[in-house]
């Protein structure tokens, strides 16, 4: 029992001088308006009384109190509670319950970040692992065939050495991914903004790709804007953007055209690239911005690329305060479009 009293005189120590300070006005003014010395001494006994037991009547709710809370965050570092609501505490709680429910929300928010990040890096060094092994190995296999005597035979010497030298290009590329890639997860990529002509800007691109389109007898086609319009941004980082939707466009179309076109808006224009290839699965539209996403693996393999083009995409669009929209039909072809400051 006196133990019991003790803690919760104790408990509620903290609040020790404001009863002093309490009880010496008490007795100021009772030493003011009582002449007897000896009736004031009894008051004065009594509010002592008083006041040890209003402490430990304090002491013992506080107490409660503070076990009530540490009973909640045991619980949560247990991993007890699925959910904030199962959290509850008494009324005179209520503003420190809703703290801890927000912390608890944060709390497993941040752990399930932490595990979605460390799944994400060991899917990503088992998918660069992966990328990385097939073209050494291909370049080994030939090297070492040629090795073998094949080096001397005129047949296939030549053919050997080309498929090596694809091989290594892929590598470079690879390489070349992951580089950006990792710059501009990192925030180290730098970009460059201003304000360029994007007429001439994407009629030079296209440009560059029309012999790609020829070689599998595609329309590839620009339909001008008007000729002084100008979009802000990083000319080199869109390069980037559209040398990879028009390089995919054709990749992924065997017949029909590549469409790239400028829509103005008010404040914006929207940069489109349209083609009439395979189309893409309802079901993986929201994953081809995914590192190595691959949508028909075999396929995509066939056509060659690093798996990283579209990420990258999304990252440098994204950089320009804006978002990559896609819309596709299987069989029909796909769109990719985004906007830019006008």
């Amino acid at each position: 029992m006196l133990t019991k009293i003790k803690s919760n005189l104790l408990s509620a120590r903290i609040y020790f001088p404001e009863v002093i300070l309490f009880d010496f006005i008490i007795f100021f003014i009772l030493f003011i308006f009582i002449d007897n010395t000896y009736a004031i001494l009894w008051l004065l006994i009594i509010q002592i009384i008083l006041s040890l037991i209003m402490l430990g009547y304090i002491g013992k709710k506080r107490s409660l109190e503070l076990d009530e809370i540490k009973r909640i965050i045991n619980n949560i570092r247990k991993s007890e509670y699925t959910g904030s609501d199962e959290i509850h505490l008494s009324k005179n709680l209520s503003a420190i319950e809703e703290d801890i429910k927000k912390m608890f929300e944060k709390t497993k928010s941040d752990i399930e970040y932490l595990k979605r990040l460390e799944r994400i890096r060991t899917e990503f060094l088992a998918n660069v692992s992966h990328e990385l092994r097939t073209p050494i190995f291909a370049i080994q296999g030939y090297i070492e065939t040629l090795l073998n005597g094949a080096i001397n035979d005129v047949k296939v010497n030549k053919y050997f050495l080309e498929k090596a030298n694809t091989h290594t290009l892929n590598l470079n590329n690879l390489l070349n991914d992951l580089i950006d890639i990792s710059m501009i997860e990192s925030g180290e990529m730098k970009m460059s903004f201003r304000y360029f002509n994007i007429n001439d800007y994407l009629q030079t691109i296209v440009n560059e790709f029309q012999p790609m389109a020829q070689e599998k007898n595609i329309e590839l086609i620009y339909h001008p804007t008007h000729e002084k319009l100008q979009f802000f941004g990083d000319k080199n980082k869109l390069r980037q953007v559209m040398i990879n939707l028009i390089q995919n466009a054709i990749k992924y179309t065997e017949k029909g055209k590549v469409e790239v076109l400028v829509e103005e808006e008010q404040k914006f224009g929207r940069i489109i690239v349209r083609d009439t290839g395979y189309g893409i699965p309802e079901n993986d539209i929201s994953r081809i911005f995914e590192r190595f996403y691959r949508v028909d693996k075999a396929r995509s393999r066939a056509v060659g690329g690093t798996g990283l083009g579209l990420a990258i995409v999304k990252h440098i669009v994204e950089a320009h305060g804006s978002k990559i929209e896609v819309k596709s039909k299987l069989d029909e072809g796909s769109e990719f479009s985004f906007r830019l400051k006008k």
